[in-house]
């Protein structure tokens, strides 16, 4: 989900809207920080956030799903939240001169709808599954130091984005390509890519409710039938192993981690027996010039006495 939204934001300052891919971040901040801090929720109920122990919290949870649900409708891009007015302005600047990006933008909202309320009906919907056998936790609504702040973000998540219906948020940031594309549900009747976004929005809550709700669609089979993408899908594209085996093993310990260790072996280490070592060997030079025999003492207590006489003897 973050990663998606991240997304968002490049393609808006890849497609010349800078100040939209910002407005984006802004109106992200409330309803990801508002999920963020439902799913805490959730776990501080459940003990688990394993979805596939969860079910039926809407009931015992009214507010935690209440401010829930319009995070994932304000994060999908349902009008009139927030959501919908700063990413339908990424997909109409990509529209506009990368249509290609704006087409995949807009699969991007299909996806984001599907899998945000897969979580929804998983969560929230049908019946309780039991969460965590060793937390053994009976579901119960969040205390108020909790539920609080998840009300603000909940409004924030619904109003932020009308900010830039008149233009503000343009004046704020002082760059001149945030465009306000509405000036009011009217302006939306005669703009139709936000009823096309709309439709691709609620096709995937469609798909999500078909799927996990009412169980209309298996999902098995739909995994069954597309098991290659799904493979793909659930291992994650492998970035997991790719990350393991490349960047961990290969990369940080046979490189990094090994260019370290010749330096601690060479540099660290040389220094610390360096200096033991030219002790050592001092030492041992000295051992060497006690002889114990008395003449060679006095010869060179008598060349010492000479030298110092030579030295004053010169220096005048």
């Amino acid at each position: 989900s973050t990663i998606s939204q991240l997304g968002y934001m490049m393609l808006g300052l890849g497609v010349g809207g800078v100040a939209v891919g910002i407005f984006h971040l802004f109106n992200h901040a409330f309803f990801k920080a508002l999920l963020f801090l439902g799913a805490g929720s959730v776990n501080h109920a459940t003990g688990t956030f394993d979805m596939r122990l969860m079910g039926g919290l809407r009931r015992v949870m009214p507010w935690t799903y209440a401010t829930f649900l319009i995070a994932s409708l304000s994060l999908a891009g349902i009008w009139p939240l927030a959501g919908f007015w700063s990413k339908d302005e990424i997909v109409v600047l990509a529209l506009e001169h990368q249509p290609i990006l704006g087409y995949l933008a807009m699969i991007t909202v299909f996806m984001t709808a599907f899998y945000m309320f897969r979580v929804i009906f998983l969560t929230f919907g049908g019946e309780y599954r039991g969460g965590d056998p060793e937390a053994h936790r009976h579901p119960h609504e969040s205390p108020p130091v909790m539920v609080a702040p998840m009300v603000i973000l909940a409004v924030l998540a619904v109003v932020s984005g009308w900010w830039n219906v008149s233009g503000q948020f343009d004046s704020f940031m002082g760059h001149g390509e945030t465009r306000s594309f509405v000036a009011g549900f009217f302006g939306i009747l005669t703009h139709s890519l936000p009823w096309v976004s709309l439709i691709m929005a609620g096709s995937g809550i469609l798909l999500a409710y078909a799927m996990y709700s009412t169980k209309w669609v298996s999902a098995e089979r739909i995994g069954s039938i597309f098991r290659p993408l799904y493979t793909l899908f659930y291992e994650k594209y492998w970035f997991d192993e790719l990350y393991e085996n490349i960047i961990v093993k290969v990369v940080l310990l046979k490189g990094i981690f090994a260019g370290l260790q010749q330096i601690d072996t060479y540099v660290v280490d040389g220094a610390v027996n360096g200096v033991a070592g030219s002790a050592l060997d001092g030492g041992e030079t000295m051992r060497r010039l006690q002889t114990g025999q008395l003449q060679l003492y006095g010869l060179a207590f008598g060349i010492g006495i000479l030298a110092i006489i030579l030295v004053l003897y010169f220096s005048g």
